[in-house]
């Protein structure tokens, strides 16, 4: 397709955001108007098929992925824990292509691996793995329904599967997703946190994820593909673009003609993401003590009789007022540079913003400068105004450190 330069294409374009890739244009796709549940709903009259709810198919593509959504898509739409969703298909080309994709899995695997099947409505492929081992091994099956074949042979809970927490709890050697991801709003979300909870598991964790493929479509313009159930629609491209978010794509073929696309992937996180996560904890803990360590330190201020004044009352010094100041009474002198803020408040603790002049007639023990990179010409400023206090605090490294006899970058 050649580029375009017309302003009415331009003018259809969508602001939404890929939950695939992330890419924050969309254009217009397939508009199917509102229209019932097509396989979750199961009315049990004609007249309760008619009266079911209707929801919008309003499906847009990412340019940058080849994603296709339902922007409009409410998850909380869909009955799940109601009505299991049944994917009936006894063919034996679909018997053969669950044999091969089976067999593909078990081959990365132990001899007694440990399987967690995400979504596995009526435990046919985990159950099926189990049965090709024959019971070595733990297989376990996570869905918000139970249908009464779902726990037969293997163990069953009737729940969402939480990776942050689950992938520690089963320490599974690999997660299957069959026909689910197409059913999420946020599929990126479910792998991203798969990978994270494998990366504290010291051993490979192999998913393998399986989706309707959406490649036809493109080239026959069938439109039955579009129902509500169904918020994503997968081309290979799209498809291969969600698992390289997981971690190593290590196979991805297609399978059932060409219907569906799967992938055997190695989850993981980059070295340089975990770093940076640890960096991220390593500051929060460092954050809690500095904050402790200020507080008592301006605790033994207000102890000591001192006269004490915050230079700044709004931005980031009211910031750190939030942050460290338990007592306002105590710290209720705050003074600021700009006239305007004169008679203004801080916001949140409510002392009254002074202009610095005042310091002119205030003997004042201590001037706390919570800018620290404004702290010079703030001693400049005080320099030049007559203002002298006993010492200048600024925070540095978690505590509060003298301006002019520590040792800080500013």
């Amino acid at each position: 397709m050649a580029e375009t330069n017309d302003k009415a294409f331009f003018s259809t374009l969508i602001g939404a955001i890929c939950p695939v890739c992330s890419h924050t244009v969309a254009v217009p796709f397939y508009s199917g108007g509102m229209q019932t549940l097509a396989t979750l709903g199961w009315p049990r009259s004609t007249a309760d098929a008619k009266a079911m709810p209707r929801h919008p198919q309003d499906f847009v593509q990412c340019p940058a992925c080849s994603h296709v959504w339902n922007r409009s898509f409410l998850y909380d739409a869909i009955p799940y824990q109601n009505n299991p969703n049944r994917m009936y298909n006894r063919g034996g080309l679909w018997r053969g292509h669950l044999a091969t994709t089976r067999d593909s899995l078990l081959a990365y695997l132990p001899e007694a691996p440990t399987v967690v099947e995400i979504g596995c409505g009526e435990g046919h492929f985990v159950r099926g793995m189990a049965e090709a081992r024959r019971g070595a091994g733990r297989f376990i099956g996570f869905d918000p329904n139970a249908s009464p074949e779902t726990g037969r042979g293997v163990e069953f809970h009737a729940r969402l599967f939480d990776p942050l927490v689950d992938m520690a709890a089963y320490a599974p050697d690999a997660v299957v997703i069959r026909h689910v991801l197409e059913h999420f709003s946020s599929p990126a979300a479910l792998l991203e946190q798969l990978s994270w909870g494998a990366a504290i598991l010291g051993k490979p964790c192999w998913l393998f994820a399986e989706v309707p493929c959406i490649d036809r479509v493109f080239e026959t313009d069938r439109l039955a593909d579009f129902f509500y159930e169904h918020a994503s629609h997968f081309s290979t491209d799209s498809f291969h673009t969600l698992m390289a978010r997981a971690g190593e794509v290590l196979e991805l073929a297609h399978g059932y003609d060409r219907e569906v696309v799967y992938a055997m992937v190695k989850l993981q996180v980059p070295a340089a993401m975990q770093q940076r996560a640890a960096d991220s904890m390593a500051f929060s803990q460092r954050a809690d003590t500095s904050r402790a360590i200020i507080r008592s330190q301006l605790d033994q201020l207000a102890a000591s009789g001192a006269k004490v004044a915050i230079w700044g009352g709004t931005g980031k010094a009211a910031a750190f007022i939030h942050q460290f100041v338990t007592d306002e009474q105590c710290f209720s002198l705050v003074v600021d540079s700009d006239p305007e803020k004169a008679g203004t408040f801080v916001p949140g603790s409510g002392q009254e913003i002074k202009f610095r002049d005042v310091l002119k007639g205030v003997a004042v023990d201590v001037v706390i400068i919570p800018t620290q990179w404004r702290a010079r010409d703030i001693m400049a400023e005080m320099e030049r105004e007559g203002i002298r206090p006993g010492r200048v605090l600024i925070e540095h490294r978690g505590a509060l450190v003298d301006f002019v006899q520590g040792e800080h970058p500013y």
